[in-house]
């Protein structure tokens, strides 16, 4: 039993179970970097415990009804088949320059995807400023709009995040969630979370199973990463299945951003300190912005089932969980 790795299992879970995202991300990163495992054999190993962590999220999310399980279904029919023969191609091809580019190029996409989020809820933002300075009535529903499908673009999702993890762990969340965030934006956060925690579950259990027949799986390093990623991914499933939808977007903006420095090559003590300035010069900046469009620097968070006054309902929106509201929409990063 290795404790460091432990420790590092339990960090990744937590935001594994609170984001659905950052597993490969950033724990193949930790087993090649910090901890000195061969690429290979970190994917494998890597896998096979999201294999077994993934479903303790995911089963917190379907007893809360924060599911979509047609979304599930295409994104499986596609990723599953993908990932097992991802292993088979990395094995064909070189697993080290292949992994090497591919990791860098979803790197920068998911840099990319941070700075899109950003400037989707500044627009969202404003738009609904603008809604309000014209005397449109917000909709404070907690139903979200009515989901529709589109079988074949989630399936090509599913097959291209099913390839890239069946070569390199990375994308079962990380990938797959922005694309869903892209195809689907009426989406809610904590039903982003859910529905990508549980097609997972299929997808990394495809890629593991080639992994454990073809590739370098270590029992190990897979028992000692568990002992800390099972606790960590339900801790966090928990909290992730009832915030602000708020909380889990500002979650989702850092994982995004740490994983996609940290694929390009950033180094640990320089991602830390990027990651501090940001979130220090980010909320200054962010606080800004409300205040330019007359709203309270900070957001106010209500519980669920709190009644707002008259005056409350002409400066506040629903929040996109129904778990709560957010007064300038919860959104916000």
């Amino acid at each position: 039993m290795d404790f460091g790795l432990a420790l590092g299992g339990l960090i990744v879970g937590l935001v594994v179970g609170l984001t659905g995202m950052g597993g490969g991300a950033l724990m193949t990163p930790i087993l090649v970097l910090v901890f000195g495992i061969q690429p290979l054999a970190a994917v494998s190993s890597d896998l096979v415990a999201s294999f077994f962590m993934k479903p303790v999220g995911a089963m917190v999310h379907i007893r809360r009804g924060t599911v979509n399980w047609q979304l599930v279904k295409w994104l499986a029919i596609g990723s599953v088949p993908c990932a097992f023969a991802g292993v088979f191609v990395l094995r064909a091809l070189g697993q080290a320059n292949l992994q090497g580019t591919v990791k860098i190029a979803l790197g920068y996409a998911l840099l990319l995807a941070a700075v899109g989020l950003v400037v989707k809820t500044y627009m969202a933002l404003r738009e609904r400023t603008r809604r309000r300075a014209a005397g449109i009535a917000e909709d404070t529903s907690p139903t979200p709009p009515p989901l529709r499908v589109r079988p074949l673009p989630t399936l090509l999702i599913g097959a291209v995040g099913g390839l890239i993890v069946g070569m390199t762990s990375v994308g079962s969340g990380s990938l797959i969630i922005i694309a869903l965030l892209l195809l689907y934006p009426v989406l809610k956060a904590n039903q982003l979370v859910g529905t990508d925690l549980v097609q997972a579950v299929p997808l990394v259990g495809a890629a593991a199973l080639g992994h454990v027949l073809y590739g370098d799986f270590q029992l190990g390093i897979t028992a000692s990463l568990l002992v800390g990623c099972i606790p960590g991914v339900y801790i966090g499933a928990r909290f992730s299945a009832g915030a602000p939808g708020g909380i889990i977007r500002r979650a989702l903006t850092l994982v995004l951003l740490a994983s996609g420095l940290k694929l390009v090559g950033v180094g640990t003590t320089q991602l830390a300190w990027t990651l501090g300035v940001i979130v220090v010069v980010g909320s200054l900046a962010w606080m800004g912005v409300r205040r330019s469009y007359g709203l309270p620097a900070l957001a106010r968070w209500e519980p669920r089932g709190e009644k707002k006054n008259a005056a409350v309902e002409t400066t506040s929106i629903s929040s996109t969980t129904g778990a709560g509201a957010l007064e300038d929409g919860s959104s916000t990063v």
